[in-house]
């Protein structure tokens, strides 16, 4: 019976003491596990002790005090993430689709001119102050979907439907990034805002055959006054310049009669001077000029002497139409 009893208590001690060492090593696994942290390259850790901050370690294998004494926040830091409104890309990197249909309470705006407007975006930013991130501002990314919906709709409302749906869209998205990222200035968020991409703008189902019709009106708009413009400036610069042409020629014609003008009064001035100075020499000078050019115009010409009273033809001697004749002498005849 004694050696029972020994047994029985030896069988017992080496129980508990296995018992203690399971213990050990589980509490020693366990602070293992609690204890090393991996940060990956793209993030940075942020340690709480006790609910309080405590430090940033980079990236890399990490340790903290375990058993939930610290605790451990990765933060991607040097990721560009993002924020859908309107819809909501199911299976990324598979196949892309777009979960819509519960949604539409984001993407329904009212415009500046009274009408609806179903905007779909996309906000693209980087966390790149973790401890603001984490302690400024609760739920960073909830305030961050508010703040965007907020803004989004307060530059919407400033617009025309027609700016959004046609060439406003470029200058809504510029607007919302500038007065998002002031926004996450004044909260402290840790945020900065990289884009803001209009994915798409369209309207109301109810009312889109309506808008189509006014888009293809305002086409058709923009194709006559094309080609009205095309018209002008194929037309205009050449009645210009037909009109120029026409301008410059009066001028040179006007010219040439002036100074054609100015050139006749000086050849008249010309000869008077001459004629006062000799005026039987002139007279001749002149007379044989005329018949200069009076002569060489005429096909058939007479040559008479002027003190005969018959005009006697003679010879035609040089076959030009020329007869050279003289008149009659009454004594001659005698």
């Amino acid at each position: 019976m004694a050696d029972k009893y020994q047994n029985s208590q030896y069988y017992s001690y080496m129980a508990k003491k296995n018992v203690r060492k399971i213990v050990i090593g589980i509490i020693l696994l366990a602070a293992v596990l609690t204890s090393a942290k991996t940060v990956g390259p793209e993030e940075e850790g942020v340690v709480i002790m006790l609910g309080k901050y405590n430090r940033t370690v980079t990236p890399g294998l990490n340790f903290i005090v375990p058993f939930g004494i610290e605790r451990m926040f990765k933060i991607p830091v040097q990721r560009q993430l993002k924020q859908e409104f309107g819809f909501r890309t199911a299976d990324p990197g598979v196949r892309t689709r777009y979960a819509e249909e519960d949604y539409k309470d984001e993407s329904l705006m009212l415009t500046g001119d009274l009408n609806l407007a179903d905007v779909e975006w996309v906000v693209q930013y980087r966390i790149v102050d973790s401890y603001n991130y984490l302690f400024r501002v609760r739920e960073a990314e909830d305030a961050l979907h508010d703040m965007s919906e907020a803004a989004m709709r307060k530059i919407i409302g400033d617009r025309t439907v027609n700016e959004v749906l046609t060439l406003g869209r470029q200058e809504v998205a510029t607007e919302v990034e500038i007065l998002l990222q002031k926004l996450c200035d004044e909260y402290e968020n840790g945020i900065r805002i990289d884009q803001v991409v209009l994915q798409d703008v369209n309207p109301p189902e109810t009312v889109k055959p309506a808008f189509n019709e006014v888009n293809e009106a305002r086409q058709e708009r923009e194709t006559f006054i094309n080609r009205a413009q095309a018209d002008y400036n194929r037309i205009i610069p050449r009645a210009r310049g037909e009109a120029r042409e026409m301008i410059q020629q009066a001028e040179g014609y006007a010219m040439a009669r002036v100074n054609r003008a100015e050139g006749q009064a000086a050849r008249f001035t010309a000869l008077f001077d001459e004629y006062v100075n000799a005026p039987e020499v002139t007279k001749t000078r002149l007379y044989y000029e005329i018949l200069e050019r009076i002569l060489p115009e005429i096909n058939h010409k007479v040559i008479i002497d002027e003190n005969s009273t018959n005009v006697l033809p003679l010879l035609n001697l040089d076959g030009k139409g020329i007869t050279i004749g003289r008149e009659n002498d009454p004594n001659e005849n005698q």
